[in-house]
């Protein structure tokens, strides 16, 4: 199945794999690859070392093409696009305070940039700065989301943009990915369908909450840092629902401290990522001094396997999937079913033409 994306990207299929943090790693982002759909690599909670020991590694596993993630305010982002660009990725994602000079230096190079939108207006934004194709995620979708649905954002972008389009938040199958074209999209983006696979790093406990959570026990709040974010109801987003916000400040800044001695960045440079996300508008004050919180809380349940004492992003559609399936079976049965639709929907038109056989 051939479309503008898969033109763009250079892939079989329209199925892009999001780069979600301590999730998506070399092996699955090599996985989906091999697999005929597009992987991106999560960068944004990666240090510079370990952002080029994946791409290589990625490049050991397979031939196919992919992206890397990355937050262009972090101190280190000119050295991720010359990674990039050294290494010849075929694409990056971002989202938040993107940067012009850094989008023409990666569209100068050949780099495809496919940034996530949440918002009509940041979808504006995002092709007028340089974008050559959009990621637009629903409220339906995990991790920092938006409130507008994805049948409505879809429309709200397609209508205004011409650049390719892949729909995210709500899609599992085969059936989605045809109503996401048939809505104006060129393919589909998913995220929690792809951590609950055999390569996804998860560990197994964590998998098992995710299977077990219906769709209403999947939230939206912004105790994490400002923002919204949908997360699986827990008591660790209980506690945090219940906290001070003094308390959530101290814990913004010791999770801040922490995720900079992890990264390899130094305090100052840290404090000046915060200071232009800041001026770029994005944010308040507040949620730049809070945007350390997600990754260190989630760190604890999607690595060390502690589901009840982190945070666990995820899409509402977690509670429509119950099954593991290697990354090369998801991506052949969505593709299995999505004609199979197309199929039964051309043999439901023709019945309804004249001469056709109705009742």
């Amino acid at each position: 199945m051939q479309t503008p994306l898969t033109e763009l990207l250079g892939c079989r299929y329209p199925i892009i794999q999001t780069a979600m943090g301590w999730v998506a790693d070399p092996a699955l982002v090599a996985a989906t690859g091999e697999a005929g759909g597009f992987g991106f690599l999560a960068g944004a909670v990666m240090t510079l070392e370990e952002i080029e020991a994946g791409i290589l590694e990625i490049k050991a596993r397979t031939d196919a093409p992919f992206g890397v993630n990355f937050h262009m305010y972090v101190p280190f982002a000119e050295d991720i696009v010359d990674l990039c660009i050294k290494h010849r990725v075929r694409a990056v994602s971002y989202s938040r305070s993107p940067s012009a000079q850094s989008v023409a230096k990666l569209k100068a190079a050949g780099i495809v940039c496919i940034p996530t939108v949440g918002a009509f207006k940041h979808a504006v934004k995002a092709v007028e700065l340089g974008a050559d194709a959009l990621v637009v995620q629903g409220g339906e979708g995990g991790g920092h989301t938006g409130s507008v649905a994805t049948s409505i954002l879809l429309a709200q972008v397609c209508g205004a943009v011409s650049v390719p389009v892949a729909a995210a938040g709500g899609f599992r199958d085969g059936a989605g990915l045809v109503a996401a074209l048939a809505m104006g999209a060129q393919g589909i983006a998913m995220g929690t369908r792809f951590l609950l696979t055999e390569e996804s790093p998860v560990p197994g406990v964590t998998k098992s909450v995710y299977l077990d959570t219906p769709p209403e026990s999947i939230v939206v709040s912004s105790r994490l840092d400002g923002l919204p974010q949908r997360m699986i109801a827990n008591g660790y987003l209980a506690s945090l629902m219940q906290a001070s916000q003094v308390g959530l400040l101290i814990r913004a800044l010791r999770n801040g401290l922490a995720f900079t001695r992890m990264t390899g960045a130094s305090l100052w440079a840290m404090l000046g990522s915060a200071w232009r996300m800041r001026r770029s508008g994005d944010l308040s004050l507040g949620q730049t001094l809070m945007a350390a919180n997600a990754p260190m809380m989630i760190q604890e349940a999607m690595v060390r396997g502690h589901p009840e004492q982190g945070i666990l992003p995820s899409g509402q559609v977690a509670g429509l999937i119950d099954d593991l399936p290697t990354v090369a079976t998801l991506i052949a049965d969505i593709m299995s079913e999505a004609e199979a639709t197309l199929e039964r929907l051309a043999s439901h038109r023709a019945s309804e033409q004249p001469g056709g056989q109705t009742e």
